[in-house]
């Protein structure tokens, strides 16, 4: 068969006797299944096998590899170091198997593929906005998949290079990875139109201790979310959130529904505060400050529509400077006509 016109002719490379050519791919395939679930079952009921055909895989990698990938019995699960570091390597293989299609899409002298574009859920920028119309204005054939996950999944995502690009918090930075710092947000604590404290103003901080919260599950001191969960310690709330998720709208809806309040981005819910469906607590100076990145794998390799979209994005980032990049620092917003005065 001739080539293509206008690619290079294929070369031939010999056949390897490595492990690359005596492995069956399918345990890895089940591996991965396994160290995803973290449970042989739940592996069997995803791939639709039976228990011992994943038990007899997991033995047959390992006779391949001659290693020990899992410490495992009637209630142990525990991938040893060797497993671990194999999963991390199969993740990436499986997420560029994932993005194949990808480059199948590409046709000569058009911009036609598909930017995948994982992000965390309350990502609200101008700039991200701009990227997006611009990008469509100028590739009309391309198109854009976003998936929505939490930053710690965005960045496992990235890792295994499932998705071009993720946009997130982030806690600390992977030495493999690469990050550009996209914005600034701030956050404070708002409740709903039930909640006791709705349309009061003049509230200090200590005014909101003992209070019912609704919160993400990353609000926590070793999490991305630690500004805010340092926050949450000096308001002194109640110490059992009476709502978690890792989604804002869902936060944002139990805050609504009035189970407590909760610590959320000033700038995405300025709308929510001008509707009446949110009030604004303290801090009111002050507020803690997360910084939301994007975040590259240099090991990913992007398709045509990719690397069009990330010139894009990334030229609104560098002639955007970081004032303009920061959120949440403006003026109160108007209050309800119903807001009531705090009486002392």
């Amino acid at each position: 068969m001739s080539p293509t016109k206008g690619q290079p002719p294929l070369q031939h490379v010999p056949l390897g006797d490595g492990v690359a050519w005596t492995l069956d791919w399918n345990l890895l395939r089940s591996f991965y299944v396994v160290m995803q679930e973290r449970s042989f079952t739940e592996a069997a009921q995803k791939l639709d096998l039976k228990q011992p055909t994943i038990s007899n895989a997991l033995r047959r990698l390992e006779e391949t590899l001659g290693r020990r990938l899992i410490e495992r019995g009637p209630r142990t699960f525990e991938p040893t170091a060797h497993g671990e570091a194999l999963y991390r390597q199969v993740a990436q293989i499986f997420g560029s198997i994932d993005r194949l299609s990808a480059f199948m899409e590409e046709e000569a002298g058009v911009v036609c593929g598909r930017v995948a574009l994982s992000m965390a859920t309350h990502v609200t920028s101008p700039i991200v906005d701009k990227a997006l119309s611009d990008f469509q204005s100028l590739h009309p054939q391309a198109s854009i998949a976003i998936s929505v996950a939490s930053s710690r999944a965005v960045v496992d995502a990235v890792e295994a290079r499932r998705g071009a690009f993720g946009i997130c918090l982030v806690r600390e930075q992977l030495p493999d990875l690469h990050y550009t710092h996209l914005f600034r947000e701030h956050f404070s604590f708002f409740c709903g139109p039930t909640h006791r404290l709705f349309g009061v103003k003049g509230l200090a901080l200590d005014d909101l201790k003992g209070e019912r919260s609704v919160s993400f599950d990353t609000d926590q001191i070793s999490d991305v979310l630690r500004p805010v969960a340092l926050l949450r310690e000096r308001a002194a709330l109640e110490a059992h959130p009476a709502g978690v998720s890792n989604n804002l709208e869902e936060v944002r809806r139990m805050t609504i529904a009035g189970l407590g309040i909760a610590p959320l981005p000033i700038h995405v819910v300025e709308r929510d505060v001008r509707d009446g469906l949110l009030w604004r607590l303290p801090p009111y100076d002050d507020p803690p400050a997360i910084d939301i990145y994007v975040v590259e794998n240099p090991a990913t390799q992007l398709n045509r529509a990719e690397q069009e979209f990330r010139k894009i994005l990334f030229k609104h980032i560098e002639n955007t400077p970081l004032s303009a990049r920061t959120y949440g620092l403006g003026p109160m917003l108007p209050a309800p006509k119903t807001a009531r005065v705090r009486r002392a």
